[in-house]
């Protein structure tokens, strides 16, 4: 099974899997590792290799002083560039060479998910695309955070969502960018989409005046809003939020 030289195509499945697995589960005894090794006819080592090589380019482990691989070749960081600067079309490219190569179709996956059926034609295309980079988006923010909110810590990944700094309608190009993206638990999601609470640049948290008055007189509010006002959110490990797009949420969603 030694293979020498990466194609393209094999270094684009292994970052789709480096976004969406956390980060102290980059070794060759992950299941999913272990999956996508054998689709490449790869050992399960050289792929775990190649993902701490992505690992090595990542800004936000180097800022927390964590190494990944000591070398790596140009290919990984072509990759890395063709991602960050099209989070859009590289993540529905990776996600549908994956399918490809497992034998399936994209769409029946959510079709079974949501108990829908996913209309022809134009709009089908526009609809499968959306929802391919939905899930993509949602898995690589979960991962990005040890799926754990990162308000709260609250680690049971029903209860999670991939929160848009900046909403999704408001912006196609970063629609998918996990720099774009919190995990927050379904009530501080909804809070945050409402402008109830926000994330300053300096990563501490911000609590809605509208919450702090209602606290006064409704106890599960200062349960569950105000304790963390001022407090820090839990760093991801890779993908932190971006500064513009917080500034963002600040001036332009949030309820001072």
């Amino acid at each position: 099974m030694k293979r020498s030289n990466w194609t393209r195509d094999e270094l684009i499945l292994a970052f789709n899997l480096y976004c969406k697995t956390p980060f102290g589960k980059i070794h060759n005894r992950n299941p999913e590792i272990i999956s996508l090794s054998k689709i490449l006819q790869r050992t399960p080592s050289a792929l775990s290799w190649k993902l701490a090589n992505f690992a090595r380019l990542d800004p936000s482990l180097k800022k927390r002083s964590i190494q990944g691989a000591s070398h790596g070749g140009k290919g990984e960081i072509d990759i890395w560039n063709e991602f960050n600067n099209d989070w859009e079309s590289l993540s529905f490219e990776s996600e549908i060479l994956l399918a490809r190569k497992k034998g399936e179709k994209p769409h029946q996956v959510f079709e079974k998910e949501d108990a829908i059926v996913i209309p022809k034609g134009k709009e089908r295309e526009t609809i499968v695309k959306v929802r391919i980079n939905q899930n993509f988006f949602r898995a690589t923010v979960l991962a990005a955070y040890r799926l754990r909110c990162c308000i709260t810590g609250i680690a049971i990944p029903a209860l999670l969502n991939a929160s848009h700094i900046k909403p999704w309608a408001l912006d196609i190009e970063n629609r998918v960018n996990p720099h774009n993206g919190l995990c927050l638990n379904s009530i501080h999601d909804r809070a945050f989409d409402r402008g109830l609470l926000t994330i300053l640049p300096d990563y501490k948290i911000k609590i809605s005046s509208v919450l702090q008055k209602q606290a006064k007189k409704n106890n599960p509010i200062s349960e569950f809003f105000i304790r963390y006002d001022g407090t820090s959110i839990q760093i991801p490990d890779r993908f932190l939020p971006d500064s513009n797009f917080l500034k963002y949420h600040n001036s332009e969603i949030f309820k001072p």
